[in-house]
């Protein structure tokens, strides 16, 4: 698992400081991703790719 905390939204890229954003590994690296509320309310999309660069 990555030790570097996530600390901004994976879709989006604000910073995750507001209530109800989620941190969690991803399944196939153990990378930590994280998104902010609003997209996880509206279903937005992240890749790999993105969390990789």
């Amino acid at each position: 698992m990555s030790s570097d905390k996530v600390e901004y939204c994976t879709s989006c890229g604000i910073r995750l400081v507001e209530k109800g954003y989620v941190k969690f590994p991803c399944p196939q690296c153990g990378a930590e991703i994280g998104r902010c509320t609003s997209c996880r309310q509206q279903g937005n999309v992240y890749t790999l790719s993105l969390i990789h660069i």
